[in-house]
């Protein structure tokens, strides 16, 4: 386990936290959002969460320790607790509190596994968030990020928090270090909208981590590193066409893209209906564009759709506004 996941706890407010797990409620259902991560110009450190399109997990309290899962609908996954995203990140969260009780989860998934807009995450995120509220929310928020990197490492053999912190927070994150955590959420303008068109092709997050180089060119790290300041400056500020002139990748992008049908035409579209930027969500083979406006972002959409048609792939396309607070009780 990496030295990170213990760094923001200490004893005191662990037996404070331990001493109200008794009480609260048995069973929730919750909504475990999608999440676009990287945008471009923050490869492992920047994500974003989306609305509406997501999963949903029912979490019941159990006099049996340990975690149970009893149902997956939406997907082929795993019912082993050990192999399952969601099963070792709750369980990584039950080993911290040492409770005397357990959780059973029944896990109904809307997101296609290795989409690139946050299926693990989805999972790992919604189950701390829920075993956390049952409890009474004894840790905050940011605390259960490290939890869930751990569904994230099974899935992805990486532990990264792109995906998980905007998924728990909500809202743009940045992850601004991992010895120790440190992830702070970002301001968003209310105007942002994303385009998603998922292709019905799998690309495997492990898999498409090998295809990067071990090294960067300086030049290249110093393009990358002001377009990620440049962008989040412009959120702030909400500045558009800063962040439009910062929604460049030359890190993943240039090798990622390969494993896209297509991906060069639907980046040209978007960009010349309006879009601000537009690239590769995750490890792919979800494509974003991002707009301001719901429009534009409707119009992108359709002219995405037009593209895809022609090649005889299936695809969803999704326009969202960025949803500000993460998972939620439904």
């Amino acid at each position: 386990m990496p030295e990170f996941f213990n760094s923001e706890f200490n004893s005191e407010s662990q037996l404070l936290r331990h001493s109200v797990t008794q009480k609260k409620m048995n069973q929730i259902k919750i909504f475990c959002p999608a999440t676009v991560a990287n945008l471009s110009c923050g490869f492992d450190v920047l994500g974003l969460c989306l609305e509406g399109i997501g999963d949903e997990m029912i979490i019941r309290k159990s006099e049996q320790k340990g975690l149970r899962i009893t149902k997956i609908t939406g997907a082929d996954l795993p019912l082993e607790t050990e192999k399952n995203v969601a099963g070792v990140a709750g369980m990584a969260l039950l080993n911290h509190l040492d409770l005397e009780f357990g959780f059973e989860i029944e896990i109904h998934k809307n997101i296609k596994a290795g989409s690139g807009i946050g299926s693990s995450s989805a999972s790992a995120a919604g189950i701390v968030v829920g075993i956390n509220e049952i409890l009474g929310n004894p840790l905050s928020r940011k605390e259960l990020i490290s939890f869930a990197m751990v569904g994230e490492f099974l899935a992805s053999g990486s532990y990264h928090a792109d995906n998980v912190a905007p998924a728990i927070l909500g809202g743009f994150t940045l992850v601004r270090g991992y010895d120790p955590l440190e992830v702070i959420k970002i301001n968003s303008p209310k105007d942002i909208y994303l385009t998603i068109i998922h292709p019905h092709i799998e690309v495997k997050t492990s898999e498409a981590r090998t295809i990067l180089p071990k090294e960067i060119p300086l030049k290249t790290a110093i393009t990358q590193w002001g377009n990620l300041g440049g962008f989040i400056s412009g959120l702030y500020t909400e500045d558009y066409g800063l962040m439009s002139r910062c929604l460049q990748d030359v890190v993943a992008e240039p090798y990622r893209k390969n494993l896209i049908p297509e991906f060069d035409t639907i980046k040209i579209i978007a960009l010349e209906n309006g879009a601000l930027g537009c690239g590769i969500s995750g490890s792919g083979p979800s494509i974003f564009a991002m707009s301001k406006g719901k429009d534009t972002a409707e119009n992108v959409g359709n002219q995405m759709k037009q593209i895809y048609t022609k090649t005889g792939i299936g695809f969803d396309v999704y326009v969202s506004k960025v949803c500000d607070m993460g998972v939620k009780v439904v």
